[in-house]
């Protein structure tokens, strides 16, 4: 498996394009918002002649869904997250111009995804694993295989996501990460939502909120 890492709009935000020898593909959280972004995804997309075949979020936050009715309309693939971020993603178009996107598309679920579930694409499969806390409905996907995660804003090199936003809880998410992420292989590497990458191993022993050390 392979995979292409773009970072999007003003909050920073990573966008990962997934795929194999088949070409099929996923998208996941794509945060473009504005013209020369979607061009930028879109002529990747091209120049690799692949065929996404399905759209993930990882959460439903406005900076990594703002290219979700982009992507839908591009492509015509099902959206696909966890249920309890829908209500998430419906509040996005009230707030969205008051963080300058007056021009929010909307876009909704074709599936809610489960705990636990396999997505797959091409010879590849995707564990759907759910880590609350920065949002309700928080998932990452996990490549066994290769030991890649996409994180979106669970756990950062050296930190993790806040927990100020609606639907956010410190303790809950410094639990799930422990419980849940810390379960993984110490070489898994962790793709975030913002920032560069980092291993599971690294951050069990370093990260100031969930490391071995931890300050809080």
């Amino acid at each position: 498996m392979q995979i292409k890492t773009f970072t999007f709009n003003p909050f920073m935000e990573n966008t990962y394009v997934l795929f194999d020898e088949t070409k099929k593909a996923v998208v996941i959280d794509p945060g473009c918002h504005n013209k020369q972004e979607r061009a930028e995804l879109f002529d990747f997309i091209q120049s690799q002649d692949l065929e996404p075949v399905r759209l993930l979020n990882t959460h439903c936050h406005i900076d990594h869904v703002l290219g979700n009715a982009f992507i839908q309309n591009s492509y015509d693939i099902p959206l696909w997250y966890h249920r309890d971020e829908d209500p998430i993603l419906k509040s996005v178009p009230a707030y969205a111009p008051n963080y300058g996107f007056p021009h929010f598309q909307e876009s909704k679920a074709d599936h809610f995804i489960s705990d636990g579930e396999i997505i797959k694409f091409g010879n590849q499969q995707l564990k759907a694993i759910l880590v609350p806390g920065h949002s309700p409905g928080h998932l990452v996907f996990y490549h066994e295989a290769s030991k890649i995660c996409i994180g979106g804003d669970t756990l950062f090199q050296g930190s993790i996501g806040r927990t100020d936003l609606p639907g956010g809880d410190t303790n809950t998410l410094l639990s799930a990460i422990k419980e849940r992420l810390f379960s993984l292989p110490n070489d898994v590497v962790v793709f975030p939502g913002h920032g560069p990458e980092t291993t599971i191993g690294v951050e069990k022993i370093t990260n100031p909120f969930v490391g071995k050390n931890a300050r809080f």
